[in-house]
């Protein structure tokens, strides 16, 4: 047989796994006030473990899920009230801007999940928001990308997941500061209906950093955290 025919041949097995993982996949769980999730906050320059951080459910109403936020980590700002939509895509939260968290509300929910999750789809979208402390009004793209499922061990135990990364541009231009440029790659667990492992990290330009020749400016570090979650409780525990 051609070299090209066993290459269509491979492809197409490689596509029918891929369809299959997915199809084993459990349809995402539904919130429920009481549910809480407790993730642990490691900083992946030097796997430093920070601390933790805690999200309980506090009420449903409306398709509007109300989450009570906590954490004892530093970097990630203080204890605050998060909205949802029933499907988790956020319409108050808080977002890195140059290094540090600020709370936005969303004008129409960020898409950071546009359902169905079907291996290789993607997205980019922008949305409305308002910084919650300053009432500016920004702008945030989305650039979304299901990179395919993944059986993987987090400390509250095994998950079947879908491998999504995003881009997110959180629209805080201040001055010679360009926007940030937020980058995740989530472990999203369908059983749970929420993340069970996350990697983010952020930059942005600095020009009062660079020279002349912005070609040559290297951008801004920001965090670079992991989120693994460590307990998960249902409203009957």
């Amino acid at each position: 047989m051609a070299a090209s025919g066993l290459d269509s041949i491979a492809r197409g097995v490689a596509r029918a796994a891929s369809i299959l993982a997915f199809a084993a996949v459990p349809a995402a769980a539904a919130p429920a006030a009481g549910d809480g999730y407790t993730y642990r906050v490691s900083n992946m320059y030097n796997n430093e473990v920070w601390g933790k951080a805690d999200y309980r459910v506090e009420r449903i109403e409306a398709g509007r899920v109300v989450i009570a936020f906590a954490t004892d980590v530093l970097a990630l700002g203080v204890a605050r009230t998060e909205v949802y939509t029933d499907d988790g895509n956020g319409l108050a939260l808080a977002l890195i801007n140059h290094d540090r968290p600020v709370a936005y509300e969303f004008a129409s929910p960020l898409p950071a999940y546009q359902f169905p999750l079907d291996p290789g789809k993607s997205w980019s979208m922008r949305v409305g928001a308002v910084n919650a402390q300053t009432g500016k009004r920004v702008n945030v793209r989305v650039d979304g990308d299901v990179a395919g499922t993944e059986r993987i061990s987090t400390p509250a135990g095994s998950f079947d997941t879908i491998r999504i990364k995003r881009s997110i541009y959180a629209g805080d231009w201040d001055g010679f500061r360009f926007e940030t440029n937020i980058v995740e790659t989530e472990w999203y667990a369908p059983a749970l209906g929420r993340a069970v492992r996350l990697e983010r990290n952020s930059s942005y330009f600095d020009q009062q950093r660079c020279s002349d020749e912005m070609s040559a400016c290297r951008p801004a570090r920001g965090d670079w955290v992991r989120y693994e979650l460590t307990e998960a409780r249902t409203a009957q525990q």
